[in-house]
């Protein structure tokens, strides 16, 4: 007999029938060519490209510096079965899914899953775009640009079905600010940015220097997204996350998880910091973290601040409400504790992810899966849950 997981795409669909699914956390598989074909002739040979040295193709950057291999990062081979372990690690782009890298082959998967509209997150240059540190300032500018130009294109391309988050140049505030507005203005949907600059001799997130960038994403509707692993401290799959013991199975299994619960930390200093209190229309999303750990923070985040600072004038909230007001999560394999974080958060404040084609993802029949975990909730809920909530967020008419 047929598990719920296990249902008809069409079983588990009709129960929807109406509702545009918009995905709010996928991945691009960069083409190799991502950079060098849209990069003006003096900066051709330095963005990223796709090189063979010593008979592997890797990435390297600034002509000369290796990035890593050519991997596309995904764990849906090009026949769409899906991989175990750490077997992906090494695949090329042709061995992979073609929606992976190419838009037609996307919206064709799309179609097939019955999602209606993904939001997409990069790859090399990091999550959040924290693997820029090392370049000069004026190439790693170049090279964000690049990326956003090719994410509108691909928006445009895509039918206004994917929407790619602009990466910022976010080692300097004046320039995100500039690239923020240049991105509004080419159609992007929000930013995606590194959530832990002091890392790097900047300012952290709570400091004034950042109040234009929240200035301008205020004014803008543009929301601010801390995808998992957006820094270089958290983005620790194998190193010191896990024992040494650990198999590089288990690692990666544990390097996920932890990185989960590093957004902890991220959305626990944004709500102390006082940044919500200050811009209340500023709109901030934990990406890939899952939400069953959220009831817990907001418990402690008012607990403490009541026991500490209950007078404090710099918040006239609990931290519970700034959350509930300002931030959103996402949610995909989760089915215990999925329950307990819609009571607590809001059924306003959740959205849907796949997290497609990334070692977590819901793949395949990731609509089987979310509508087992939300069975016996409204049309209405499951309407915000898997649409409504990302419309409103992100600006997408449905």
């Amino acid at each position: 007999m047929a598990t719920a997981h296990q249902a008809s795409p069409g079983a588990a669909r009709d129960s929807i029938a109406g509702i545009k699914v918009i995905d709010v956390d996928t991945h691009l598989s960069e083409p190799y060519d991502l950079w060098s074909s849209r990069a003006p002739a003096k900066w051709k040979e330095r963005v990223p490209q796709v090189k063979t040295i010593d008979n592997k193709r890797q990435w390297v950057i600034d002509a000369k510096t290796v990035m890593g291999p050519a991997a596309a990062v995904s764990v849906v081979r090009a026949d769409g079965a899906k991989a175990q372990g750490v077997e992906f690690f090494t695949w090329p782009l042709e061995d992979v899914h073609a929606g992976c890298h190419t838009i037609k082959p996307r919206l064709e998967f799309m179609d097939s899953e019955g999602i209606w509209a993904q939001i997409l997150y990069p790859n090399l240059l990091g999550f959040g775009g924290q693997r820029a540190a090392g370049f000069d300032p004026e190439l790693r500018l170049i090279c964000t640009q690049i990326y956003n130009d090719a994410m509108a294109e691909f928006q445009q391309e895509s039918g206004q079905r994917i929407f790619g988050m602009a990466l910022m140049p976010w080692w300097d505030v004046k320039e995100a600010v500039k690239e923020t507005i240049r991105c509004h203005k080419m159609g992007l949907k929000g930013i995606n940015t590194n959530s832990c600059p002091q890392d790097h001799g900047i300012p952290d997130l709570g400091q004034d220097y950042w109040h234009p960038l929240w200035e301008v994403c205020s004014d803008l509707g543009m929301p601010i997204n801390f995808h998992i692993g957006n820094s270089t401290e958290s983005m620790d799959f194998f190193g010191k996350s896990c024992w040494p013991s650990q198999t590089p199975e288990m690692k990666l299994a544990l390097g996920s998880t932890l990185l989960f619960l590093h957004n902890a930390g991220v959305f626990a200093n944004i709500i102390y910091s006082g940044i919500l209190e200050r811009f209340p229309k500023l709109k901030f999303v934990s990406v890939e973290s899952g939400i069953g750990w959220m009831p817990f923070l907001l418990d402690a985040l008012d607990w403490e601040f009541n026991e500490v600072d209950p007078r404090s004038k710099h918040l006239t909230m609990k931290p519970s409400d700034y959350f509930r007001r300002q931030i959103y999560a996402c949610f995909w394999f989760e089915t215990k504790a999925f329950r307990t974080a819609l009571d607590v958060i809001g059924e306003d404040n959740i959205m849907f992810e796949t997290d497609f084609p990334h070692p977590t993802c819901l793949y395949p029949k990731a609509l089987d899966h979310a509508l087992h975990t939300l069975e016996g909730l409204s049309l209405e809920t499951k309407r915000k849950l898997l649409s409504g909530n990302a419309s409103r967020v992100y600006s997408i008419p449905v």
